[in-house]
């Protein structure tokens, strides 16, 4: 009985975009169900590979490629992959730095044109938003001023710099990190959007607290707190 009081605990491991909204969704379900969750947040090629080094956890939230290369492993379970959010590209620079529009393609490259600095990852937000230089044809002549960094990076060398430098990646990251003002997302079909599913690890030993807590993640109520902090 004093179990079931104090409820159950699991371990979420989440990509890194994900933390600003799953907090909040988190908050939600340990007040519905009054079990714990720990959370751990990386990129999702670091998630797979702590979990193929043998880091164990019960719930994992990765991009659907990396699910699927889990489940062919056997790390991660082989049953239903939910889809529990999208998550979409913008700009970004200092809060001291001027206010910039990129509501329209014109408007956005001329906006990247101006920069003096602009930092995107190498992961996949980065690669696509450099496929969107490239669509502009702007690629070449931005070259000298961009900087690529690990994910988790991309915001040190724009709080450390000066002028009108900007930083692109994910909107959640962008939106709530100190210091950083999204200017937006990217414009008309420029933009592109990580997708992201949750998936049961096959040695959970809270099978049926994780698959309760994934089953919450698609409720009304955790995509209501998930549209709320930028993940549709």
């Amino acid at each position: 009985m004093t179990a079931t009081a104090r409820g159950a605990e699991i371990k979420v491991m989440s990509d890194s975009p994900l933390k600003p909204a799953l907090v909040k969704v988190v908050d939600l379900y340990r007040q519905q169900t009054h079990n714990k969750v720990s959370l751990v947040f990386d990129p999702s090629p670091v998630v797979k590979k702590r979990i193929e080094d043998g880091e164990l956890a019960d719930v994992v939230i990765v991009q659907p490629d990396f699910a699927g290369e889990l489940t062919k492993s056997g790390r991660v379970s082989a049953g239903d992959r939910p889809i529990i959010g999208h998550v979409g590209v913008g700009l970004g620079n200092r809060k001291d730095s001027p206010a910039h529009d990129i509501s329209t393609p014109e408007k956005f490259k001329n906006t990247l044109l101006g920069a003096d600095m602009l930092v995107f990852n190498n992961v996949a937000s980065g690669n696509a938003f450099e496929k969107v230089l490239e669509r502009l044809g702007i690629a070449a002549t931005l070259k000298p001023k961009i900087v690529r960094t690990s994910a988790l990076g991309i915001f040190e060398p724009v709080l450390k710099g000066h002028d009108n430098d900007m930083v692109a990646g994910t909107i959640p990251l962008i939106a709530t990190t100190p210091g950083i003002k999204l200017l937006g997302p990217l414009p008309g079909d420029f933009q592109s959007y990580l997708t992201y599913t949750a998936v049961l690890m096959a040695k959970t030993s809270q099978r049926d607290t994780a698959e309760g807590f994934i089953k919450f993640l698609v409720s009304p109520k955790a995509k209501g707190a998930f549209a709320a902090n930028g993940v549709n």
